[in-house]
């Protein structure tokens, strides 16, 4: 028996896991125009949840999980996070956002940098007063692949891995090369950046999640650790903050 489904609602694909107070399973993941209230029911078919936690950025999809759960905590700004929030109009954080502060900050430590690697870039920042205090928000690495295959005659769509070498010996590697390289570089910019003007000469833990956080996360020093499921994590360790 679980104590919790764990929705986390996103702009290109929600995962879903099954959590206890200590730990998740492994999460399933799905386009989110494809989630809906059967693919729920199906999920929840012969299992019992004490609650339904979601984080959800696509309000039009949060119908489908009040048509089949009973128990629901949406996590927003008003919500307990075990972090506080310091930011001139907490409304509009997202709630993943959220989500990150609250695991990072249970998990690592303050100061803390999370950086979500989704349909955008997100970096959200934790202050050594354990408050939530704002972030960056970049395009993601496919919406710039994209942007370029859609947008040029000749230049074509790019599946995205580690380039061989820096310089391309043709047009898919010099793309791949500025796609990989590049994002490492605009990574490693904001990062120094934030450091510097909010944190300088202290340890500031930085952790990377979402979907390229392995691909374009691991190979710089600059990040501390690569957790896939931050958020889900985070869902969890709010539930627990709020039953």
């Amino acid at each position: 028996m679980a104590d919790y489904l764990l929705i986390d609602i996103s702009n290109s694909f929600t995962k879903l896991a099954f959590g206890t107070r200590r730990r998740i399973s492994k999460p399933s993941r799905v386009p989110t125009e494809k989630f809906g209230a059967s693919l729920l029911r199906q999920s929840l078919r012969n299992r019992k949840v004490d609650l339904v936690i979601v984080s959800s950025v696509v309000p039009k999809k949060n119908s489908a999980v009040r048509a089949v759960a009973k128990k629901i905590l949406w996590v927003t700004s008003r919500t307990k996070l075990g972090v506080g929030i310091d930011y001139p109009n907490p409304k509009t954080i997202g709630a993943d956002r959220l989500a990150n502060a609250a695991a990072v900050t249970k998990l690592y430590g303050c100061p803390a940098i999370v950086v979500d690697f989704g349909t955008a870039v997100t970096f959200d920042i934790v202050s050594a007063q354990r408050k939530y205090i704002g972030g960056v928000i970049a395009p993601g690495l496919e919406a710039m692949t994209n942007f370029l295959y859609q947008r040029t005659a000749l230049l074509p769509k790019l599946s995205l891995k580690e380039p061989r070498s820096a310089v391309g010996r043709s047009t898919i590697e010099a793309m791949r090369s500025g796609a990989v390289i590049g994002y490492r570089g605009l990574v490693r910019e904001i990062i120094s950046k934030i450091k510097a003007e909010r944190f300088p000469r202290k340890k500031v833990h930085v952790v990377a999640t979402g979907g390229y956080a392995g691909l374009i996360g691991a190979r710089l020093k600059e990040i501390d650790s690569v957790r896939p499921n931050l958020t889900l994590e985070g869902l969890r360790i709010v539930a627990n903050l709020n039953r």
